[in-house]
């Protein structure tokens, strides 16, 4: 048996996979990433029989926009999986775009994120849906231990260090050290809650029904943690549905709203990050001080957030260089890199 299995995972390659809320990275053994699209599956079903229409980008851009026949799935909520079966299919189509179609017996060795907080049923639903899908072996990594390896933080020394990795669906706030988790803790607040605020605010405000896409759009383009200096900031123009007359309407907001609206997600960002800062042993904690925390995920982006974080906990606040695929890289890392396959774990 182990004969065939290592005939089979003879020249497939090993991947390493950030299966995340919002996206999905693939990292490639010796490639780096070679794939970074919308965690996003379309289903059409066609006299009762369901099947994948599109995944990634395709499907993304389908999203609000489908006919009856066809549904997009998000398979991830709050950084696990909620439709495993939909979940597999996505997988398996990332690995097949990944290996291309010739190669039908490759199996590779598969590493995949969790978030800190998930179960050990989510775990498994994560590592069977990898295993269905075409995996010989399955390893898991934590979410903010990946992101530290992927920002260069020194996680293998007996320093303490902190990293808060916002995501689409979780906020993980950890502290490391030594190629372990003195204290972790997860916050389900991230990217889609703060589209979600966006949505509630306008609605409430000014009796204008956006969609997910569009709330999205405002916080890339104009999302802002404090209110700007001048009480304005950008004004943005919005499309939408009015609530009263029930017709399509144009109306225009500045970024104070829009910091307004984000100041209740950001807020419980804060208080994760408070709650690891008192619950960290005293000597890790000298430690933070001089290294400060360092933020990644695609949550970092969001303007002026690291400076909010400065002032609401006094420490030295840092963005990872590449914030949006720190924790793809991160894991890539780990699975190629001896020093840390410390960090590895089975479900």
């Amino acid at each position: 048996m182990s004969f065939l299995s290592n005939l089979f995972k003879f020249g497939s390659q090993n991947m390493a996979i950030d299966l995340g809320t919002a996206n999905t990275l693939v990292y490639v053994q010796d490639q780096g990433i070679i794939l970074n699209e919308p965690s996003v599956v379309a289903i059409e079903t066609i006299n009762g029989v369901k099947r994948v229409k599109a995944v990634g980008d395709d499907a993304k851009m389908m999203m609000g926009k489908t006919p009856d026949t066809i549904e997009a799935i998000r398979p991830l909520r709050d950084g696990v999986i909620a439709d495993i079966e939909i979940a597999e299919e996505m997988i398996k189509h990332f690995i097949r775009k990944v290996h291309g179609k010739r190669n039908l017996f490759r199996y590779p060795e598969i590493v995949i994120c969790v978030p800190s907080g998930s179960t050990s049923v989510e775990k498994r639903a994560i590592r069977d849906a990898a295993s269905n899908a075409g995996a010989s072996e399955v390893h898991l990594i934590l979410e903010p231990m990946a992101a530290a390896i992927g920002a260069d933080m020194p996680v293998t020394e007996p320093v303490g260090s902190m990293v808060v990795d916002i995501g689409g669906g979780t906020t993980e706030v950890a502290v490391l050290s030594l190629r372990g988790l003195a204290y972790t803790t997860s916050v389900r607040t991230g990217g889609d809650k703060m589209d979600e605020a966006i949505v509630s605010y306008v609605r409430r405000h000014h009796n204008l029904l956006i969609g997910d896409a569009t709330a999205e759009r405002i916080k890339k383009d104009y999302g802002i943690a404090v209110v700007p200096e001048d009480g304005i900031g950008e004004t943005i123009t919005l499309k939408g549905r009015d609530l009263v007359n029930g017709v399509p309407k144009e109306i225009t907001i500045n970024q104070a709203h829009v910091a307004e609206a984000l100041s209740e997600p950001i807020g419980a960002i804060v208080e994760g990050v408070r709650i690891a800062l008192e619950n960290t042993a005293p000597e890790l904690a000298a430690d933070i001080v001089d290294q400060g925390i360092v933020l990644t995920g695609g949550g970092a982006l969001i303007r002026r957030l690291d400076e909010h974080l400065r002032e609401e906990t006094g420490l030295p606040v840092s963005i990872a260089e590449d914030p949006l695929t720190c924790v793809a890289i991160g894991t890539g890392r780990a699975m190629e890199d001896p020093i840390y396959r410390g960090v590895l774990m089975t479900a």
